[in-house]
């Protein structure tokens, strides 16, 4: 059923949802600039502390859960993100620890769940890839809940997003037609990342090694396979997707050589460079590559292409070279302005994201406003749909 101007009025219960996850992101966003130095409200004291477990699961764990659930279908599915995102709103107005864990690590079961009602209807590698990806956010939000450093639950986390985006550009290679030897280098690099993160939690040190050599093989696997090298000669929406990949990838192979090199390191700046290639290089390419299809999927808006887009998508790597440049030189002062530009760049980049839909919606009204006009008397209105 469709509500007037067009909109399906099965999108209005996914706003609560998509809202919970976006408040997460600014507010982890805001204790981002609280750690590396910038003179920012704390907004309560601990909220810097929970920076990670914000923007892991609290912003790409309900942004992943809403997505597969849309795409699911089922009402039960959408408990997930509900869940994660109650857990993450906990965390930001300072109720104890122990509610926004619980409320996270029950909702990382739930899209365990998920995956598990989709692994039983298409048993296919890809999807038994993205489900292990779930499982290693639940052993790592476990890890959380018990009190484990987070230098040690990190590993975990980024396994969880790995497996996630290795498993949906595999589900999009199919189009290649992989070879046996290729499907094999994949598992080969995918079993490699699932040894060393079961390994870090047996002897952390030899296991963090081995998931740097599995991260770095997935990152090659997808340098070598991935379909974008193909769709990087079109033009339009499609190369900017393609470019967004291909860079992310890089930044994925430059993680994966860092946590090898430099292993069971402290929190420092050696620390913040490993973690934030793979997290802001590798991960918001892919969620600037994929937006401009996830926000429609759940608004029901399409979203126009526009060349504006590749601003931010410049500032973003342009601004980390600068970070991690800066973390591994020891200029403090370079990664603190990297770090803000990075702040920066995701927020240029969801702002055209907003406007983009906003100016979509508003011409999808006028339009409809205008065939209203023009139809006769006593007519039927055609229904809009939307993907």
């Amino acid at each position: 059923m469709h509500a007037q101007g067009g909109v399906d009025r099965s999108i209005l219960p996914r706003l609560p949802l998509l809202a919970l996850g976006m408040v997460a992101l600014l507010t982890g966003l805001w204790a981002g600039l609280f750690r590396l130095g910038w003179d920012v409200p704390a907004l309560h004291p601990n909220l810097p502390a929970n920076h990670g477990p914000l923007m892991v699961s609290g912003f790409l764990g309900t942004l992943i859960s809403l997505e597969r659930a849309v795409a699911l279908g089922q009402w039960w599915a959408y408990a997930t993100p509900l869940l994660t995102g109650l857990g993450a709103l906990a965390l930001l107005v300072g109720a104890p620890s122990l509610y926004g864990q619980t409320l996270v690590v029950m909702g990382s079961c739930g899209l365990v769940v998920l995956f598990a009602s989709l692994l039983r209807s298409q048993p296919t590698l890809f999807t038994a890839t993205m489900g292990s990806g779930t499982v290693a956010w639940v052993v790592g939000n476990v890890l959380w809940l018990a009190g484990w450093p987070i230098s040690h639950i990190v590993p975990w986390w980024l396994g969880f997003l790995a497996l996630m985006i290795a498993g949906e550009r595999l589900e999009l290679s199919r189009l290649l037609h992989l070879s046996a030897p290729s499907r094999a280098a994949f598992l080969t690099a995918s079993g490699l990342l699932l040894v060393g993160l079961v390994g870090s939690a047996i002897r952390f040190e030899p296991g963090l090694r081995v998931t740097g050599i599995g991260l770095g093989a997935v990152a090659v696997w997808l340098l070598r396979y991935d379909v974008a090298w193909r769709t990087v000669r079109h033009e339009g929406l499609t190369r900017f997707i393609a470019v967004s990949l291909l860079l992310g990838y890089c930044w994925l192979l430059l993680g994966g050589v860092l946590v090898l090199v430099f292993g069971a390191v402290p929190p420092g700046p050696a620390y913040d460079a490993l973690l934030h290639a793979i997290f802001l290089g590798f991960v918001f390419a892919m969620i600037f590559a994929h937006a401009p299809l996830i926000f429609p999927a759940i608004l029901g808006i399409p979203v126009s292409f526009r060349f504006a887009f590749y601003a931010p998508l410049a500032t973003l790597h342009l601004s980390l070279l600068l970070r991690i440049g800066s973390d591994l030189s020891g200029w403090t002062a370079g990664r603190q302005w990297g770090g803000l530009l990075n702040v920066l760049a995701i927020m240029l980049f969801f702002g055209k994201m907003v406007r983009a839909l906003v100016s979509e919606r508003a011409r999808t009204t006028a339009h409809t406003g205008m065939m209203e006009d023009i139809r006769p008397r006593g007519a039927t209105a055609p229904r809009i749909s939307r993907p």
